[in-house]
């Protein structure tokens, strides 16, 4: 059994993650403007979402790695329903495809209706936080960029990539509970991490020899550090 000090963090960060309110360019489409009518809502108020909106982002930049918040939705399921979460020793950040950061408190449980989660979600990126006034919100923007984060940390980023070379969750668990790194796992459906978050990677490693969805990823990773602490 290892132990860990819960002043000491397993830090996750579900990178690019397919979380935006639907941009400017498409606000006059069809499929956004009927979304958007029937939720009383303006087009730049909804997330954007490739169940609803597939029409519209056909020919947007990167359209195969956006409007997917259901994939945000289960992982933070996963992370913040997980003992090891509920025990403390977990802080999560979502980094969003545009670049924004916010962070989720440990004690913030996610709603399981889906779309409960959307409101909630749009709510944090017109606003900033959630709720909007308090001074102790469960979700909150940071101003800071990953580069900032890690420096201010004084870790590196361990970056999970199916790319990359394979390595067991026993030893993956090991060198994550060094505490010298932050976890990175990707959040897009399809693609590959942009070049600014390659370039920042210090580690990279797989955990199988097939694209794992977010969700399971996150789940693994998080029970092998539960045994290892002897949580489970």
């Amino acid at each position: 059994m290892m132990v860990l000090h819960k002043k000491k963090k397993i830090t996750i960060f579900l990178l690019e993650s397919p979380l935006e309110l639907v941009p400017r360019e498409l606000w006059r489409h069809p499929a956004v403007t009927k979304n958007a009518r029937r939720r009383g809502k303006r087009p730049g108020e909804i997330l954007l979402d490739k169940s609803l909106h597939f029409a519209a982002m056909k020919d947007i930049r990167d359209h195969e790695k956006r409007g997917r918040p259901d994939i945000v939705h289960a992982t933070l399921l996963e992370i913040q329903g997980s003992p090891l979460n509920l025990e403390g020793f977990v802080e999560t950040y979502i980094h969003t495809y545009t670049g924004s950061i916010y962070y989720i408190r440990p004690e913030t449980r996610i709603p399981k209706n889906y779309n409960r989660f959307v409101g909630l979600m749009e709510q944090l990126l017109i606003k900033g936080r959630v709720p909007p006034n308090t001074d102790k919100p469960l979700i909150y923007k940071v101003p800071e960029d990953l580069p900032s984060i890690l420096a201010r940390k004084k870790k590196q980023l361990l970056l999970l990539d199916e790319k990359a070379p394979r390595i067991s969750l026993n030893e993956l668990a090991d060198i994550i509970l060094e505490d010298k790194y932050v976890i990175g796992i990707g959040m897009f459906p399809h693609g590959d991490f942009n070049q600014k978050i390659k370039r920042i990677a210090y580690k990279r490693y797989s955990i199988y020899k097939k694209t794992l969805e977010s969700w399971i990823v996150s789940s693994r990773i998080i029970t092998a550090i539960e045994i290892k602490l002897d949580i489970i």
